[in-house]
């Protein structure tokens, strides 16, 4: 009877044997992540994780979950899934650090239309390598295969990452004060946002193929919008040690314009001085291709700043020493300002619009 269940299940679309056969191999994948925290292997129902007494004296937990949006496309039409799940650990764990959170455990959730084994091993290979890359555990995940809602070839991707800080160490934007400086860390690339206007830009529009070699960028089409998204945590917890940051902003979905407001005190403003940092060729190549006016593109793209710190004025130079020694670029963007009294007055100006 069970074997007759198991085989119209089959026929419905669901491969119980598959998804056990990825329990399997993700095994090996996942158990070099672990951190001493991690009680559990994967498989079981739930992951455990010990937060360890004494290391904190007012621990504060923080977490985030984000997923990959139409970046994925590429990674199908360029049939490479082994650097999508680094994307997506970048975009949780980035978002925690910015608090001055380190992240401890990550989850993933992984949703198909038909399960291929490979390409989903694939998947979990770039998750944990992006929570090598951020010092977190690996601690568990879900596999869903779900045929009628997702096409055959296609998944969904989405992480879950729960990390710790100290209360009195948190850092929220209200430390920061008229005469701050902004200071910027390169992005990789574009990171994982904006990606329907870019396949509109290059597939739609200029008829491109992500084969295309590209002279602008010294690869193909398909190479450049793989890039994966840079993984900040480890270097913003250095920093945090040594410097006094009064805010950190994650360059993602909005851009400079919706992001930096979103530390800001009320009474101040953030002048940005577009000419400051050198804007990586793809966003060139997307303004000029897709006719984006500078505006929309600071509101849509990272424009090749990931992250901005937001500092004292006297530590500027030590602050950018300590981001190369962690191989991180560096650049001064600009200054917190008063923000004017006038009526619908923004908070943030960048000087190219």
């Amino acid at each position: 009877m069970g074997d007759q269940e198991k085989s119209r299940y089959s026929e419905a679309g669901v491969d119980i044997d598959k998804g056990n056969e990825l329990v399997s191999r993700i095994k090996d994948i996942v158990a070099p992540t672990f951190g001493r925290g991690v009680l559990t292997d994967i498989g079981g129902f739930s992951g455990l994780y010990a937060i360890g007494s004494g290391q904190f004296t007012d621990p504060v937990l923080v977490s985030s979950t984000d997923g990959v949006g139409t970046k994925l496309n590429i990674a199908k039409l360029c049939n490479k899934h082994d650097t999508i799940g680094i994307d997506l650990v970048a975009m949780c764990v980035n978002d925690i650090a910015v608090g001055g959170a380190r992240p401890l455990f990550f989850l993933d959730y992984l949703a198909v239309g038909k399960l291929e084994i490979n390409n989903a091993t694939d998947i979990i290979k770039g998750v944990a390598a992006g929570c090598k890359i951020a010092k977190c555990s690996l601690i568990g995940g879900e596999t869903a295969e779900m045929p009628g809602l997702y096409a055959e070839g296609d998944y969904d991707l989405a992480g879950f990452v729960v990390g710790i800080a100290e209360r009195d160490k948190i850092i929220d934007g209200s430390d920061i004060k008229v005469g701050d400086q902004i200071v910027g860390l390169a992005s990789s690339g574009l990171h994982s946002n904006g990606y329907s206007l870019v396949r509109k830009v290059c597939f739609e529009e200029l008829g491109l193929s992500v084969d295309d070699h590209m002279d602008e960028f010294g690869s193909t089409l398909g190479e450049e919008l793989l890039k994966p998204t840079r993984i900040y945590s480890e270097s913003l917890l250095n920093l945090s040690k040594n410097f006094k940051v009064s805010g950190f902003v994650h360059i993602t979905g909005g851009g400079f314009i919706d992001n930096i407001p979103r530390i800001l005190p009320q009474g101040s403003r953030a002048i940005i001085h577009y000419e400051s940092w050198e804007i990586p060729p793809i966003f060139k190549f997307l303004q000029e291709k897709g006719n984006i006016t500078a505006k929309e593109m600071c509101r849509t793209f990272n424009m090749g700043i990931g992250m901005v710190a937001v500092i004292d004025e006297n530590i500027v130079d030590d602050f950018m020493q300590q981001l190369t020694a962690l191989g991180e670029t560096p650049y001064h963007l600009g200054e917190i300002t008063a923000r004017p009294d006038t009526p619908g007055s923004s908070q943030i100006e960048i000087d190219c619009f």
